[in-house]
């Protein structure tokens, strides 16, 4: 990586940094945190649009921080129930050994299996780790 690319890197890492701790004083909730920061139109993705380049901010100081905001913002509550936002729900078909496994892990965190799956989605998954359709 030459100097260039390296200024610019930490140039938009920084810029995320500081546009995700204006949207953690100004959120409401976690969801509206999300949408600013690491939504489709969020400032991450409008800084690392390619999922090379997402991939490898995902493994940066600033997307830890960012996500210890989330987990800061989701201690707070429930969100309320936001017309722009409206909730949508999805079926996962995983076997019932996976289920069983999740459940007991909500239980061991003392939480709900929908906090921990949603923790779950926010995680980086490595692409090598996705299956790739027939």
């Amino acid at each position: 990586m030459t100097g260039t690319e390296t200024a610019g890197k930490t140039e938009a890492h920084e810029e995320i940094r500081r546009a995700a701790e204006t949207a953690f004083d100004q959120s409401p909730d976690w969801v509206a945190y999300y949408r600013e920061v690491l939504g489709l139109h969020g400032v991450v993705r409008q800084k690392y649009p390619t999922l090379d380049s997402l991939a490898e901010f995902e493994e940066s100081g600033v997307f830890e921080d960012i996500q210890r905001d989330l987990r800061r913002l989701r201690e707070k509550g429930p969100v309320p129930t936001d017309p722009e936002e409206p909730t949508r729900v999805i079926t996962v078909r995983l076997p019932k050994s996976m289920h069983e496994a999740l459940r007991v892990e909500a239980h061991d965190h003392h939480t709900s299996m929908n906090k921990l799956c949603i923790s779950k989605l926010l995680q980086f998954i490595d692409n090598e780790l996705i299956p790739k359709e027939p």
